[in-house]
């Protein structure tokens, strides 16, 4: 087992469209195809966005994370997060994505944000023990690399707004048709080993 980044344009669109569409699920409207567009049109081209995968011996993708610099370069922070389907053939790999965290967690100064008390245990196992109180609820949780030890020393995670996203869409409607295009494709061509 070993993680990848995926630096391969066609392969990081593909698995990039495979995690919008498992983190948000079925019912989520323009949001994951927003969030995969937003990705590769402002973060990709600032090179403020990682998308990394874990791969289990033969080499198949089992859960894949989205990482994003925060404004200063020092480090980053978890912003999407999901489990692929395993072979049931084959000896699978127990909670991937607890499994991905805890490895980029060893390797980078890791940040992750936790909405409910489910998050936080899911992410302590992971081995993220340092936890802040951030706004609105949010539990900031900090891996053994990361320097900040107050919610005041964390700097802001590199964003995009995704409701200007979704209106250059409504605006636009060949940009539209051309991320949308690229989505599907890339869930059409999501590699079966990395």
């Amino acid at each position: 087992m070993r993680v990848v980044h995926i630096n391969n344009p066609r392969q990081r669109e593909a698995c990039l469209a495979r995690l919008c569409a498992e983190a948000y699920g079925q019912e989520a409207g323009l949001r994951p195809l927003a969030t995969f567009a937003g990705t590769l049109g402002v973060l990709v081209k600032q090179e403020a966005a990682r998308v990394l995968a874990l791969v289990d011996d033969q080499s198949h993708p089992v859960a894949l994370a989205l990482l994003v610099l925060d404004e200063l370069g020092s480090s980053m922070t978890v912003m999407l997060l999901a489990e692929l389907d395993q072979d049931p053939q084959q000896e699978g790999v127990v909670r991937p994505a607890e499994r991905l965290v805890a490895e980029l967690a060893l390797k980078a100064p890791l940040r992750v944000d936790a909405v409910d008390a489910e998050q936080v245990a899911r992410f302590r196992d992971a081995g993220i023990t340092r936890w802040l109180d951030g706004k609105a609820g949010v539990r900031i949780g900090l891996g053994p690399k990361h320097p900040a030890t107050s919610v005041e020393d964390l700097p802001r995670a590199l964003t995009f707004d995704e409701e200007a996203v979704i209106q250059s869409f409504k605006r636009d409607r060949p940009q539209f048709d051309d991320y949308k295009a690229r989505f599907i494709r890339g869930l059409e061509t999501f590699p079966a080993t990395l």
